[in-house]
C-alpha cells in the first residue's frame, strides 16, 4: 500500500508526464520550495507559472483533497493546482487557477466554524481544509452547485494559456 510520500510523487510525476506529452516545458521544482511542485515556462523562459500538485489514491466520501489554511491565501494568477484522483484509471486531474481554490478553502471553512459541532459545541479553528467538488453538507450549493469542479476537468489548456502570450 502507497504511503503519502510515494502518492505525492506518484502525482508529481503523472502531471509531469501530462505536461510534456502535451509540449510544455517542465520541470519538478527543488524539495521545500513553498508553492510549488513542479514550474512550467513557455519555450524562451518569458513566463513561467508554478503547479502546486495534490493527490489521493482513493476517492473519500466527500471526493476532496486535504488542504492547509496558507493555501487559502495564495491568490497569484502565476499559481495553478493540479488535483490528481488515483483511484480512477486513467488518473483524473482538475487544474484549477489558485484564486479559485483559495475561495473555496476559506469560505467552506468560515461556513463550518459557523456551523454547530457534534453535541451543538462550536467547531475548533484549526488548520486543515478540504477541497471539494461537493459543498452540499455546508449548504454552500449556490457558491459551488453540484458539478462546479467539472469545468476544470482535464483543463490542461489553462496552463498553455498561462505560459503563452
Amino acid at each position: 500500500m502507497p504511503n503519502t510520500t510515494t502518492t505525492g510523487a506518484a502525482g508529481e510525476h503523472y502531471v509531469m508526464c501530462q505536461l510534456l506529452r502535451r509540449g510544455l516545458i517542465a520541470a519538478l521544482a527543488p524539495t521545500g520550495v513553498p508553492n510549488a511542485d513542479i514550474l512550467v515556462t513557455d519555450a524562451i523562459g518569458d513566463r513561467v507559472c508554478a503547479i502546486q500538485v495534490k493527490t489521493r489514491s482513493t476517492a473519500p466520501a466527500d471526493g476532496g483533497w486535504h488542504m492547509s489554511a496558507k493555501h487559502q491565501e495564495i491568490r497569484s494568477p502565476n499559481i495553478y493546482y493540479v488535483f490528481v484522483g488515483l483511484e480512477t484509471e486513467p488518473p483524473g486531474c482538475w487544474i484549477v487557477p489558485s484564486p479559485i481554490v483559495a475561495d473555496a478553502l476559506k469560505l467552506s471553512h468560515e461556513k463550518w466554524l459557523s456551523m454547530p459541532g457534534r453535541d451543538g459545541q462550536p467547531h475548533n479553528d484549526n488548520t486543515m481544509r478540504r477541497f471539494r467538488s461537493n459543498y452540499d453538507n455546508l449548504g454552500l450549493v449556490s457558491a459551488y452547485p453540484e458539478g462546479w469542479l467539472d469545468q476544470y476537468r482535464d483543463a490542461w489548456a489553462l496552463l498553455n494559456a498561462a505560459t503563452q502570450e
